[in-house]
């Protein structure tokens, strides 16, 4: 994979849009994905610490053996194969792989090597990502940092360490076509930081590019914004002509002018642009940001693969007996449990890691992709503009989200927002009072974007919110009644307003025998 006339190719030369997943909590945990509160362990040190408390170092060794050997296996590379993901994103923490000596760690680049060869039997790609740095870039909990503060910015020992990693990492991997890109730092110099240093993390930035460029001229060099990777003040030139922009994306409006500052920088560096991690909310949310994307010929990676006890992932690690009780201990709200039960504990929460025996959840998957069955919000109709996603004779845009087509969309509460609620990290979907609803007048449509990958006869319905009425058609041919047959291709979805006044709320899709797509 390269960067070609400021588009990403594949090594025939063809043109590639990444879509992927990330590997969160393997070899980086998070407290969060442990469901794991505040007060409580965050960062990997703080976990590590945590449970080397409850059970001893020896039990502490062979828990983290087991679970870099269950977390993430080859059975999740080939399901997320088959999902249609052609990439993933490997969080790495530099702690497992190089010492604060400065000597490499073999036992953790084999976990790496053994990721990428699984990528490569099952078609993947893999974004090797620098998620903790040594001294840590962001100086919070999700970079492991020791002291809660940028070190890799005010230490020069750690930043030659970073150096001396990614020269490792490009000398291991430069032929390695399976590796996609090197994504140098996640993250970095988030709230305060992002002014304080920004001039450090440029010159870093150069540094690395120049120490990779050394060793390895091949793969394409990614760089994150600062400030969560949302701020792209520092990307003004173009520093590798075979780079990738990156920029993250959570918790806001899923719509065109909240990108148009990556849309208008990559434009103008003539560099494609990569969103690297979103996710992390409902359903709704999900569709509507990943068209986003899609409309807009981004490259996307989902964050993540799989957590403890979660609706907003594919896979959802079922916590086992006693697994509260350690919760509860680590938040100061219980007893702590005795370290023979919080051993035998920590063993099934391992086992209920495996892939096997997770619960999967197959609507996000269809939220991502666009998979029948599916119910697509109203507003989540595509970002290709007038003619192409919608038509409309009049309008009076929604002035906190997606103010740029001429689409009515209201509130389904009354009142017009001046901003709207998008943090639903929890996944629980939105009341009815807080849906969002598309107004159509007679003859004005919306057009919604799905995915077949089964032949079926599938029902189709235009959910509406009081009176009006609206016709259905697929690929501009009329639905008759509520089902139609599809072929595996990808379709449009058009919903048209017959009524004075038609609010569509959703559109629902689903395949007549009830299976999956």
């Amino acid at each position: 994979m390269h960067v070609e006339a400021g588009k990403i190719v594949d090594g025939r030369g063809q043109p590639l849009t990444l879509r992927g997943v990330g590997l969160g909590n393997w070899l980086l945990p998070e407290g969060y994905m442990w469901k794991f509160g505040n007060p409580g362990p965050q960062s990997p040190r703080e976990i590590e610490a945590f449970i080397q408390d409850l059970i001893g170092p020896e039990r502490a060794f062979e828990f983290w053996r087991r679970f870099r050997d269950t977390f993430i296996t080859e059975a999740d590379i080939e399901r997320i194969s088959a999902e249609g993901f052609n990439h993933v994103r490997l969080p790495i923490n530099s702690r497992v792989v190089i010492g604060d000596d400065g000597e490499l760690i073999e036992s953790g680049f084999a976990l790496i090597d053994r990721l990428i060869e699984w990528c490569r039997r099952h078609d993947l790609w893999v974004v090797l990502d620098l998620h903790g740095a040594p001294g840590g870039q962001t100086g919070t909990k999700i970079d492991d940092s020791p002291n809660g503060a940028p070190e890799l910015f005010t230490d020069d020992r750690y930043r030659a360490l970073t150096v001396k990693l990614w020269r490792a990492m490009a000398r291991r991997y430069r032929d390695e076509t399976a590796v996609a890109a090197y994504d140098l730092l996640n993250e970095p110099l988030p709230n305060e930081h992002q002014h304080t240093y920004v001039d450090r993390l440029r010159d870093l930035y150069l540094e690395l590019t120049a120490a990779i460029r050394e060793i390895d001229r091949n793969h394409v060099i990614t760089y994150e914004g600062t400030h969560w990777s949302t701020n792209w003040d520092i990307f003004t030139d173009v520093w590798d002509p075979n780079s990738i922009l990156q920029f993250h994306k959570y918790w806001s409006q899923p719509d065109r002018p909240s990108i148009q500052t990556y849309l208008d920088v990559g434009r103008d560096l003539g560099l494609p642009i990569y969103m690297g991690e979103g996710g992390e909310n409902y359903a709704d949310w999900i569709q509507m940001a990943f068209q986003l994307y899609e409309d807009h010929g981004i490259s996307w990676n989902f964050w993540p693969w799989k957590k403890v006890e979660t609706l907003t992932s594919p896979c959802s690690v079922n916590a086992p007996r006693g697994w509260s009780e350690i919760v509860d201990y680590a938040a100061r709200k219980g007893a702590r449990p005795p370290s023979t039960t919080a051993w035998h504990t920590l063993e099934a929460l391992v086992e209920a890691a495996s892939l096997s025996r997770c619960t999967y959840r197959p609507e996000v998957i269809s939220s991502l992709f666009k998979r029948p069955p599916l119910k697509i919000p109203a507003a989540g109709f595509g970002f290709r503009g007038a003619g192409e996603s919608y038509s409309t004779s009049s309008a009076v845009p929604m002035p906190a989200f997606r103010n740029d087509d001429l689409v009515t969309i209201r509130h389904a509460d009354g009142p017009d927002r001046t901003e709207l609620d998008w943090n639903h990290n929890g996944g629980v979907v939105r009341g009815i009072a807080d849906e969002l609803l598309v107004s159509l007048g007679p003859g004005d449509w919306v057009a919604y974007d799905i995915e077949v990958r089964s032949p079926s006869r599938y029902r189709i319905v235009a959910a509406v919110h009081g009176g009006g009425t609206a016709m259905v058609s697929v690929d501009g041919a009329p639905v008759e009644g509520t089902t139609v047959r599809l072929t595996p291709s990808h379709h449009v979805v058009r919903v048209t307003g017959l009524a004075q006044e038609t609010l569509v709320r959703s559109v629902e899709i689903s395949p007549e025998d009830g299976r999956r797509s």
